[in-house]
């Protein structure tokens, strides 16, 4: 069994007894692959640190070895990589593609469920439709791996799905095996603003913070009812497992609640948090409704004023999921600074992770951190691409709580890497190819061998000769 995250970082679960199997099950399945091993390439490792003309070898999914040399055995085909980049798959920790896709018709508008306020009832993955050709150009990119979000115009949206970034005819035929879900939590203007024009709640600021406690304070009611009901069904059951036949009436079984399933699974520690929030002050308030109810936030999304509180994120073990320089778009945004993510990234135990949010940045989330780096080196900070890379796959695997398989070239992890044509962080930087769980699923040089969706048959068959 999975680790709860809660236990994972160290925090206190809150004990609860509320019946969970597992609906909507992934059913990825990695293809199998022949073994490949990529020689002499510059190997970012994802956590900070770098092999120069080192190997890797990819084996039954997995990474099999990392060295500075590798021996060749029969049967594995030598990719030679000498003057490339090799790194792990990149990670985007804050996407839509799939439940806002494209073509952008009103008909594939389904990532806010804008009918109250708290919809965390809803599930990301409901509304995926994995024949997005965003997916496709995303892996093009390097993008080996996504969480899916709810928008961002509930004060809770829902929760999140991870995806495996490759083919299929159905969102559990993408979805990460064993990945937690997330929850979509929406601080400032949005909220606001969507429900303040139909002179709902909430209206204000406040309103904000007194709807997301509410949430909450109702989760933490509902998990002592299920645990009432846990213990009124075990005194029941003790007289008939010593053979003293049933005694007075079997408890009731209480009303299952989908709103609060979730909510308590985020009390649990068994779902993980994600927090679309711009100003330090509304971050640090988020931050105490977390310690009052007992959670943890996993990111703040979009935090163009997280470099105000780097100190605080940090010492809370909380990521910033920042964009490398957007700003100034509605007033919660309008004091952002290019230097954001590398203030985010200095302290120690920094977490600072370079997010897309929009479906042709993740196309290019290299260049996005390759920005970060030189306004963070501009200032003397001296960051390295091996340093870097860590916002692109060990932070966001972190804070999705999936860095147990991927995120890193390390031994055992999954086999998602990708070979660039040259150092990542270069405006020239180009994916060569792209490796799924071992399995080539994106190969520059051969664009008529890559994983194609059945929405682009008709567009392939007509530019056939």
């Amino acid at each position: 069994m999975k680790m709860p995250i809660c236990l994972a970082l160290g925090l206190l679960c809150a004990a609860t007894t509320v019946p969970a199997a597992e609906p909507y099950a992934s059913t990825y399945r990695a293809a199998a692959s022949a073994p490949v091993l990529i020689r002499d390439a510059t190997v970012l490792i994802g956590d900070g640190a770098r092999i120069d003309n080192g190997d890797v070898l990819l084996r039954d999914g997995r990474i099999a070895a990392v060295a500075e040399h590798i021996d060749a055995t029969e049967g594995v085909r030598v990719i030679d990589a000498r003057g490339r980049w090799l790194t792990p798959g990149l990670i985007d920790v804050h996407s839509h593609l799939g439940v806002f896709s494209s073509p952008g018709a009103t008909g594939h508008q389904d990532g806010n469920e804008m009918t109250a306020a708290v919809t965390p009832n809803v599930w990301a993955e409901h509304g995926v439709n994995p024949q997005d050709p965003g997916f496709e150009a995303a892996l093009a990119g390097g993008v080996t791996s996504m969480l899916i979000l709810p928008g961002s115009a509930n004060l809770i949206g829902g929760r999140g799905v991870v995806l495996k970034n490759m083919p299929a005819t159905t969102y559990q035929g993408m979805k990460f095996p064993g990945a937690p879900h997330a929850l979509k939590i929406a601080c400032g203007e949005n909220p606001k603003r969507v429900y303040g024009t139909r002179g709902q709640a909430p209206m204000t600021r406040m309103g904000n913070v007194a709807g997301y406690r509410q949430a909450f304070a109702d989760a933490q009611a509902y998990m002592r009812e299920w645990d009432r009901y846990a213990a009124a069904l075990a005194a029941f059951d003790k007289p008939k497992r010593k053979g003293k036949g049933k005694q007075g009436e079997a408890p009731v079984q209480p009303k299952r609640d989908l709103r609060l399933d979730t909510l308590v699974g985020v009390l649990k520690g068994e779902i993980t948090v994600h927090n679309h929030c711009y100003r330090a002050d509304e971050m640090a308030t988020m931050v105490d409704v977390a310690k009052e109810f007992g959670f943890q936030i996993a990111a703040f999304h979009h935090g163009v004023e997280a470099y105000k509180i780097a100190e605080l994120l940090a010492g809370e073990g909380i990521c910033g999921a920042l964009w490398a320089d957007w700003w100034g778009f509605k007033m919660e945004a309008l004091d952002g600074i290019q230097e954001n993510i590398a203030i985010v990234d200095r302290p120690a135990n920094g977490c600072a992770i370079v997010h897309s949010d929009s479906a042709e940045g993740i196309q290019r989330l290299n260049q996005e951190a390759a920005k970060a780096m030189a306004r963070g080196n501009r200032m003397g900070y001296a960051i390295t691409p091996e340093r870097a890379m860590r916002w692109l796959s060990a932070n966001p695997a972190k804070a999705m709580g999936i860095a147990d398989q991927t995120g890193t070239i390390k031994v055992g992890k999954m086999a998602d890497v990708v070979i660039w044509n040259r150092d990542p962080f270069s405006v020239y930087a180009l994916a060569d190819q792209v490796f799924v769980d071992g399995v080539l699923a994106h190969d520059r040089s051969s664009p008529a061998a890559k994983p194609r969706s059945d929405f682009q048959l008709g567009t392939d068959i007509g530019a056939q000769p």
